[in-house]
């Protein structure tokens, strides 16, 4: 890792998992960072953890409790931490909800969720931070998921979203190279994360099933990755080996990875219906 001494990183949902993760690694790079999220409490927590990890004295650390999801807010807040605290020259978009469930038992509140945090939480922080950044030039990342470029069994409500992250930072990716802006994305696999503990309330067994298949990584692993395709000036960044293959068949050989889904998806079904996994109530 390179030193960002410096530089100045603005991360969303920087209280935890991935975003935390890469707070405290570019802290320990000497970069000034600002932390955004939801919940005042996690943010006081993890402003210690980053002056812990700071490698220089002179470094700075903000923590802005944010609504990505409120245009408004964020027009309003990013725009005063800008002026008082300095523009960005790293932007990592990694707040974000999930949901898991058969499409029959998702409410619409949860597709509006998904959609206004996952997708429209990143693009009111872009579009808040760009007069700032095209000043200056920079590099914005933005998390989506292998959920955001294979649609999976049970995430009809979170694939969408991701798809539209992905989509949106293959615009960006091209519009904002006048302005020395580059721009990556983020497609980490499942990650073990205080998300991934609300994904599993719901998670179908089919989904379990098809989601074995790509492992469990770290969150310090998937913050190594993607600042090292930062580093790399990759667009694509995607984590570990069987999420890499994934992202590959799914491109070259797309019907190869559907039968993979769809007989896992069977092999749950008839594990749920087998006699044997059906629970029994007490001996008398």
């Amino acid at each position: 890792m390179k030193s960002y001494v410096g530089k100045t990183v603005y991360i969303t949902g920087g209280s935890s998992g991935i975003g935390l993760a890469a707070a405290k690694q570019f802290a320990g790079a000497g970069a000034n960072v600002a932390i955004f999220a939801r919940d005042q409490r996690k943010l006081d927590a993890a402003l210690p953890l980053l002056e812990a990890a700071k490698s220089a004295a002179d470094q700075k650390f903000l923590a802005v409790q944010l609504d990505v999801g409120n245009h408004a807010e964020v027009d309003g807040k990013m725009a005063a931490t800008a002026k008082n605290f300095g523009a960005p020259d790293i932007l990592v978009n990694c707040a974000g909800v999930t949901w898991c469930h058969y499409i029959e038992q998702t409410p619409y509140e949860e597709f509006e969720r998904m959609m206004m945090t996952d997708f429209f939480g990143v693009r009111n922080t872009v579009m808040a931070l760009l007069p700032f950044m095209k000043e200056r030039g920079g590099h914005i990342v933005n998390i989506s998921s292998i959920l955001g470029v294979v649609g999976v069994f049970g995430y009809a409500a979170y694939c969408p979203a991701k798809f539209a992250v992905t989509g949106f930072s293959e615009v960006i990716r091209g519009e904002f190279k006048k302005y020395n802006i580059r721009v990556s994305v983020l497609c980490p696999p499942d990650t073990d994360t205080p998300q991934l503990v609300d994904d599993n309330r719901t998670k179908p067994p089919e989904t379990r099933k098809i989601n074995s298949n790509a492992g469990l990584m770290q969150p310090e692993a998937v913050a190594a990755a993607m600042i090292k395709g930062m580093e790399q000036n990759k667009f694509m960044i995607v984590p570990g080996f069987m999420n890499k293959l994934t992202w590959m068949m799914k491109r070259l050989l797309p019907g190869f990875v559907y039968s993979v889904m769809d007989s896992d998806a069977r092999k749950a079904q008839r594990k749920v219906q087998s006699p044997e996994s059906r629970v029994q109530g007490p001996k008398s």
